[in-house]
């Protein structure tokens, strides 16, 4: 069993002031053995915090990750960033750049061209979780429930994260979301698709 923490958009100190106390009683230290962040960290605290976590942590540049709160750091933060996780390679990306905003037919180009198993994108602050010829797409929301223009007005993101299990050929994706004050977990699982080829009995 590999665990890989999926998270993102935190937006910390200027959106939210950190990540819920209920979620980081659930993440502990040693537990996790990978993270992918999409980015938009915001400040060093938040980024720290994640690499107590883990020691093989990858995050990418948010629109919002600049020297301002997290100085060095973001300037060595690539756009994307493909990651090689047992039999999985994963494609990360904040997801400004992809236009529209989530939009599924551009998030298609995108795993196409990283050439990646599972897409990982943020920046609408949404959780989603789809499948696409085969492949599988990811965005894991806001951790924070950070606002977002994206949003109509009143409305606000539910704060989530993802943590997938690795299991040779197949993933399996807990979506946690706090809904309230109540942490709520969802199941997806994915299997990867044959190499193209390969026959499956």
């Amino acid at each position: 069993m590999v665990l890989v923490l999926v998270i993102g958009d935190m937006h910390v100190p200027h959106r939210k002031a950190d990540l819920p106390k209920k979620f980081k009683a659930l993440l502990q230290p040693g537990k996790i053995q990978h993270i992918l962040c999409t980015g938009n960290v915001v400040d060093k605290l938040t980024y720290d915090y994640l690499r107590s976590l883990a020691t093989d942590v990858h995050v990418v540049r948010g629109d919002f990750d600049d020297g301002t709160f997290l100085p060095v750091v973001a300037d060595s933060l690539p756009e994307t960033k493909v990651v090689k996780i047992g039999q999985f390679q994963l494609g990360l990306c904040h997801g400004h750049q992809v236009v529209p905003w989530g939009d599924q037919e551009a998030l298609g180009a995108l795993q196409r061209q990283l050439d990646c198993d599972i897409l990982v994108t943020g920046h609408t602050h949404c959780f989603t979780a789809y499948e696409a010829e085969g492949k599988l797409f990811i965005n894991p929301g806001s951790a924070t429930g950070a606002f977002s223009p994206s949003f109509q007005l009143g409305e606000e993101p539910t704060p989530s994260f993802v943590l997938m299990d690795v299991q040779q050929t197949r993933v399996v994706i807990y979506v946690y979301e706090l809904v309230g004050e109540e942490v709520k977990v969802k199941k997806i699982e994915h299997a990867k698709a044959p190499a193209a080829g390969v026959q499956v009995a």
